[in-house]
């Protein structure tokens, strides 16, 4: 059978040109100094940024470098006032995970309270920066009550329910003294699985904390003089501290993780966040649940 030439040709120019991008691959990798080709010592970064909605991509990543032999520690750069009370927890306890193999050090940005101090006090050491805004540590939890609104637009509201507690936090009544002490008793309960987790990273004594834990914020350098944070100094400063705790003689290289492909709704929320950082909290304090989040 004759073969075409024009096939021929096609099937050609496709293998060149997927030798050529595994060459500009290769080439890219060994140029770029947080490449995997690289044989530097590695420290891992991990962001945790806005407010702590799910954990997932923060728990997938800190396992990934969990997994990798190169790396040697990880710093975690918190940027965050804080979110719910499950994905605080669930981050915290991935960091705790990740300590069975690897030295953590976390990194407080602008801001790191509440949710983003528990994630913090995981860690093997924490430093801050003197202005960073932390502390915050309590359980908070949020209801609107839309009542009069409906009832100047005429709008009336029906509820059937199995249990007298079945709609608890309704926003179209007024909440009953006994759902209050309910709630209160869920926000308590909350607050003192908080106050454990820092007695169990920190050891500070309980009277003390106890003190300090009533929703009051800490610069970094006032969280130091209470023992909430070990060090002041920036994100540079974390990484160096990390490789020190691994065992590293030179300068450690930085290594991020791998990329996720974001979708146009994630880049216009992204966007958003960054040009409006107010409407995060807006949208936390609208939003009915239990939380470990600082609220300015």
């Amino acid at each position: 059978m004759r073969r075409h030439p024009l096939i021929w040709g096609v099937v050609l120019m496709l293998i060149l040109a997927v030798g050529l991008a595994a060459l500009v691959r290769l080439s890219g990798l060994v140029a770029n100094p947080k490449s995997s080709l690289s044989f530097r010592p590695k420290v891992g970064v991990v962001s945790v940024e806005g407010i702590i909605t799910d954990s997932i991509e923060v728990v997938e990543q800190l396992e990934e470098f969990g997994r990798d032999d190169r790396i040697r520690s990880v710093v975690v750069r918190i940027e965050s006032p804080g979110g719910g009370v499950v994905a605080s927890q669930e981050i915290h306890d991935a960091i705790l995970e990740l300590k069975k193999k690897k030295r953590v050090v976390a990194s407080m940005g602008s801001v790191a309270a509440s949710g983003g101090y528990l994630v913090a006090c995981a860690s093997d050491w924490i430093v801050a920066s003197p202005g960073t805004i932390t502390g915050s540590l309590s359980a908070i939890m949020h209801y609107a009550n839309v009542e009069g609104l409906l009832n100047k637009v005429g709008l009336k509201t029906f509820v059937i329910k199995s249990g007298r507690f079945k709609d608890i936090g309704s926003p179209t009544r007024e909440m009953t003294e006994e759902e209050k002490v309910l709630l209160q008793s869920v926000v308590d309960d909350s607050y003192g699985q908080f106050q454990a987790i820092i007695l169990k990273n920190r050891k500070i004594p309980q009277d003390r904390l106890a003190g300090l834990m009533d929703g009051r914020i800490f610069t970094g350098r006032q969280a130091q003089q209470v023992g909430l944070v070990d060090e002041l100094g920036g994100y540079k400063q974390a990484v160096r501290k990390a490789g020190r705790l691994a065992g590293l003689k030179e300068e450690p290289e930085i290594v991020t993780p791998s990329e996720k492909r974001t979708g146009v709704w994630d880049y216009v929320r992204s966007s958003l966040v960054t040009a409006f950082p107010a409407a995060g909290l807006s949208q936390a304090r609208a939003a009915s649940g239990l939380y470990y989040l600082y609220l300015p």
